[in-house]
């Protein structure tokens, strides 16, 4: 799950501040100097929005390290550094993919993979994590990583990102302008757009943005399906998987920051936004999966 939270936090931050620039450098005036340009406003829409995605994609790596405090092992301090780095070595040659960054991070039960390509990526572990399972259960966790970076997933996940954005740029400002010429309607001295125009945008920036976050979420939930499966394949078996999410299913999880907690979305509402499926359904899918499916 902090894989795909940062990479969404770090692209709406990317966005709003493109959407900044965009308004000091007066784009919004160029694109309703003479009515909505429609075709020059579809260009800002994929400019702004595949940019945003593809910014955030090339620095989720260090911004990953940074927020998450990952300690990456250069030279192992200990065994269990030296057996963490190891593992991740055999299961990305299996992969066929280049030898990721291994790094450790304080915190609760928890893992990620992230960066832009495949063979200079960065896989994480948390303590939590460590001190919490066998070896057998944090190998197949480290596997199910190793397989959303040879699947691609931040790729994937960058380019739905961006497809979003752009519908998101593009419907607010046509239903922004369409707002604000109603508000100034019989309005001689329109030289630009006005206060309904950008307060729209806005809004539906936000609202639209919400939306967009649904559609990223049902799509990172499919990814963790086949990151499960890939794990499997990956160890050769299913049942180190099954058992790992099993463990995790058990595990209490950490409480979030008091800065942020009060943003946490919980509830029937917060399963929409979720980027992981259930533990049960997750388990359920790989008990189920024929042999040549894992």
């Amino acid at each position: 799950m902090k894989r795909i939270c940062l990479f969404v936090m770090t692209n709406l931050a990317v966005v709003v501040v493109l959407g900044i620039v965009a308004n000091l450098l007066g784009v919004n005036r160029f694109l309703t100097a003479n009515g909505l340009n429609l075709s020059a406003l579809l260009g800002f829409a994929l400019v702004m929005g595949f940019g945003g995605a593809i910014i955030s994609l090339l620095i989720s790596k260090p911004v990953a390290k940074w927020s998450a405090g990952v300690r990456i092992i250069n030279n192992p301090q200990n065994a269990d550094e030296a057996w963490i780095v190891e593992t991740v070595r055999k299961l990305a040659d299996k992969a066929q993919i280049g030898m990721p960054e291994v790094g450790i991070f304080e915190g609760a039960p928890n893992a990620f993979a992230t960066g832009a390509f495949k063979n200079s990526s960065l896989v994480a572990v948390s303590t939590g994590l460590l001190q919490g399972m066998t070896r057998e259960e944090i190998e197949a966790v480290i596997g199910h990583e190793i397989a959303h970076v040879a699947n691609g997933d931040m790729v994937t996940m960058a380019l739905i990102q961006g497809v979003m954005n752009t519908f998101v740029v593009f419907l607010s400002r046509v239903i922004g302008y369409a707002v604000d010429s109603f508000l100034r309607k019989g309005d001689n001295n329109n030289s630009g757009p006005g206060i309904g125009y950008y307060v729209s945008t806005i809004v539906l920036d936000i609202v639209l943005g919400f939306a967009a976050a649904i559609v990223v979420a049902w799509f990172s939930r499919h990814r963790e399906f086949r990151a499960d499966a890939g794990a499997a394949q990956l160890l050769g078996r299913k049942q180190p998987m099954i058992n790992a999410l099993a463990r995790l299913g058990g595990m209490v999880p950490g409480e979030l920051p008091k800065a942020v907690a009060a943003m946490g979305i919980t509830g029937n509402i917060g399963k929409w936004f979720a980027t992981h499926p259930p533990i049960e359904e997750r388990i359920a899918a790989l008990q189920n999966a024929q042999p040549g499916q894992v």
